[in-house]
């Protein structure tokens, strides 16, 4: 597989997003677009923040100082159904919420079919079942028995594809977040990993098939495109092909310390 760059830089400055996603196509690059097709209308929620002394967190995009909830969007099934390659970098800015914590999505990795480091390689299996489902559900596995690691599985039913939750930043329900990672800190470490993330929203391998498009329980809101991406290889795939080490199909929003290690390998768009 020959290594290739998909996406151009993007330019575009963040917005308040409050509507549904639009039914236009969106040029990525000259070999790849992505077609959103007819979507059903997105679900609207309100979410109740609680009222709490506000903490100082370091930002991960450019966003209104007090980021309202109250009219965001869930995005839809069909937004999910695409290539993880392209589905990728499109989750960046986005929010996920479960209960009072809401965190803003600023790191990830896709992973494709016929990927020597994507789970989809051993087939279907107890473990694996959920990642061949369709775009839009939750894949959750334990690393080394210990790490619950957040994915949001990509494209048709069958295919096997997903993208790694690898770091957030924290929009909402701070205390929530330290208590459940049992770490009393403000810093991007609360949140820059897979593991920290899935511990913060408190979630387990139950939720594997959980629909991210369904309100209630765990959720992805619609959020602010970032202006910048950077790109680099997925970390902790050493034992994978080098074509498919050497991808890159990390993506990182520029500009916030809220991304994991290691930095030094990752690179504007």
């Amino acid at each position: 597989m020959k290594q290739t760059q998909r996406f151009k830089r993007v330019g575009v400055a963040i917005t308040k997003t409050k509507k549904p996603i639009s039914k236009t196509t969106e040029s990525i690059n000259d070999d790849s677009i992505i077609r959103t097709g007819h979507l059903p209308k997105s679900v609207t929620v309100k979410i109740k923040s609680k009222s709490s002394p506000k903490a100082k967190i370091a930002p991960s995009v450019p966003i209104s100082p007090d980021p309202s909830f109250e009219n965001m969007t869930i995005l839809p099934h069909h937004f999910f159904q695409i290539d993880a390659l392209d589905l990728a970098p499109r989750l960046l800015g986005k929010f996920l919420r479960r209960d009072d914590v809401v965190l803003q999505i600023t790191e990830v990795e896709a992973y494709r079919p016929n990927d020597s480091a994507c789970h989809g390689r051993f087939g279907i299996t107890a473990r694996t079942a959920p990642v061949f489902g369709p775009g839009g559900l939750a894949y959750v596995y334990l690393c080394y028995g210990l790490h619950t690691m957040l994915n949001v599985v990509a494209d048709k039913e069958g295919v096997g594809a997903a993208v790694l939750i690898r770091s957030c930043a924290p929009v909402s329900g701070l205390k929530t977040i330290q208590q459940r990672r049992a770490q009393l800190t403000e810093k991007p470490v609360l949140l820059t990993g897979p593991g920290k993330v899935g511990q913060a929203l408190g979630i387990s391998t139950e939720w594997s098939n959980h629909p991210l498009y369904m309100p209630g329980g765990l959720e992805i809101l619609d959020g602010p495109k970032p202006e910048k991406i950077l790109i680099g290889p997925r970390v902790g795939i050493e034992y994978a092909l080098p074509e498919h080490v050497n991808a890159l199909w990390r993506f990182a929003i520029a500009g916030t310390p809220w991304i994991s290690a290691p930095k030094n390998t990752l690179m504007p768009q």
